[in-house]
């Protein structure tokens, strides 16, 4: 579309100077039919005029407009609105698993339909979603608020379901976010329980070099522990740790006024649409982890549409006005327990194993968030990534060698071996009829400080080789490099197989 300063020139050059249309075209820089347009529409305006000077105020003072009543889209395919009716299905999917608060919103479907090389105005893209759904939404009025730097940082917790090795699990989305700023962080947890509400802070304070003077909370169970009175309110000892060990200041909204809070409010609803509306399955949870933490460093390196910059930008500038980072806190809960004769100790419902010869034995156990760790006269003896399903036994096979010795029999039917992961399917394979031959090579591995990975290595190289069968001496003269003789049954005569035993010697000398 034109100017008005070009058209009136358009005029002026043609009424006055007297100039072609050819002419006004070559000068201008414009297509000549639109020169004759404008020529002609303001001949027809003279034409209906009194006087020329009323032409001049009706047709000159008036704006170029164009018609676009009747005009088609022209960015709008078939292919694109497809495109965006997957992801309205999508939407319609998520709701239907109580996945509500992952929904895409137009402005993440406009910029997934870019990443994928659709050139699109979002306006387009806002217009054809209220088409197809029929509904509008009122816009809420924020007042805009004033912090400086390093002062203030706002944390709440937020649901988010992922399909995490294709079952339906819901977690916990911990999120921090500077109200100076608006830089963010975010992990995610099993339990909004103490313990991750503390991991959360020692690892936000670490991943920042720093601590914010103040620390905003709402009414949040791990945070208050109970009201005193009509507004004041108790804080938890969780809490009060943290405040003790890294001496920041804390402040609690008012009952069922998330606004009081509005930067982390609105972020948990970011992080969680921009971070898991397209993308909720994945194959663990550390995926889902590394998933996340992509996305928000994505986030905070996004121009934001108040400032201009960054949200690291801003941080980067904040950073100085922390307080200065103290030692980690250890968070953890300490319990003792006795080992049962299965050799396991219970902790909310679950049972973790310890060296068979603890059996009856009193040990501490530290609780984290994501791992147990079991002690013996302050000697570390068992360490287990914790579970959080119900009735679940976590069994570590090597905790039980001793045992195995004396009763190779129950190794086949054992939860240890069923929780062996690589372990099993080796038993299987190989040693399924000399069970005590595969104890040894446990033993081997565990007083060698052989891995799993290490273990299959070897095993996969041994396998190359034209054994017939593998037993357990084979593979431990291959993990500890020792020259021995591995029985072959080559046929008499057979070049290959004694070229075979040759190479397999070699193999053996090289681990």
């Amino acid at each position: 579309m034109i100017s008005m300063y070009t058209k009136q020139e358009i005029i002026i050059r043609s009424y006055r100077s007297g100039e072609s249309q050819r002419q006004i075209s070559r000068e201008l820089s414009i297509n000549r039919k639109t020169v004759k347009k404008y020529i002609d529409a303001y001949e027809l305006t003279l034409s209906a005029s009194i006087s020329t000077k009323e032409a001049h105020s009706t047709y000159l003072s008036t704006a170029p407009a164009y018609k676009a009543s009747n005009r088609g889209k022209w960015r709008l395919t078939q292919e694109i609105t497809d495109e965006i009716d997957q992801l309205l299905i999508k939407n319609q999917e998520k709701l239907s698993l109580g996945q509500r608060k992952q929904l895409l919103k137009k402005i993440d479907i406009f910029e997934i339909l870019n990443e994928k090389g659709y050139e699109i105005g979002y306006t387009t893209v806002c217009n054809y979603i209220r088409s197809k759904s029929k509904q509008t939404s009122s816009k809420e009025a924020y007042i805009r608020q004033i912090y400086a730097p390093g002062s203030v940082c706002e944390f709440d917790w937020g649901e988010v379901k992922l399909i995490i090795d294709d079952h339906m699990c819901r977690f916990n989305l911990a999120v921090f976010t500077s109200a100076y700023s608006n830089y963010r962080y975010a992990m995610l947890y099993h339990h909004q329980d103490s313990l991750a509400f503390m991991e959360s802070h020692v690892l936000f304070f670490s991943h920042i070099g720093g601590v914010y003077h103040s620390m905003v909370y709402d009414n949040m169970r791990v945070a208050v522990a109970r009201f005193v009175g009509k507004y004041e309110k108790e804080p938890t000892r969780a809490l009060l740790d943290m405040r003790g060990h890294y001496q920041f200041t804390h402040r609690f909204c008012n009952a069922r006024r998330g606004n009081e809070k509005g930067h982390v409010e609105r972020s948990v609803e970011y992080i969680r649409r921009k971070s898991f509306g397209y993308t909720s399955s994945f194959a663990d949870l550390d995926s889902a982890i590394a998933h996340l933490q992509r996305s928000v460093t994505k986030l905070n390196n996004t121009n934001q549409q108040l400032t201009g910059k960054t949200a690291q930008e801003l941080f980067n500038e904040e950073k100085t006005a922390l307080y200065s980072l103290p030692m980690p806190l250890k968070c953890c809960e300490v319990s003792q327990s006795k080992a049962d004769k299965y050799s396991t100790i219970s902790y909310r419902d679950k049972r973790y194993s310890v060296p068979d010869n603890l059996v009856g034995h009193i040990v501490d156990a530290k609780i984290f968030s994501k791992t147990v760790e079991i002690y013996n006269d302050d000697v570390r003896v068992a360490i287990h990534q914790r579970n959080y399903g119900k009735q679940k036994w976590v069994i570590d096979i090597e905790h039980y060698l001793n045992t195995f010795r004396r009763k190779p029999g129950a190794l086949a039917g054992s939860e240890a071996l069923a929780q062996a992961g690589y372990l099993k399917e080796l038993y299987y394979q190989f040693f399924e009829q000399t069970p005590r031959d595969f104890i040894e090579l446990l033993h081997y591995c565990k007083n060698n400080q052989i891995s799993n990975e290490r273990l299959k290595k070897s095993v996969a190289r041994l396998k190359k080789t034209c054994v017939e069968k593998i037993d357990a001496e084979q593979i431990m003269a291959i993990l500890g490099n020792k020259h021995t003789t591995i029985p072959l049954r080559p046929m008499i005569g057979s070049e290959t197989a004694l070229k075979s035993k040759e190479q397999l010697l070699q193999i053996a000398n090289l681990f």
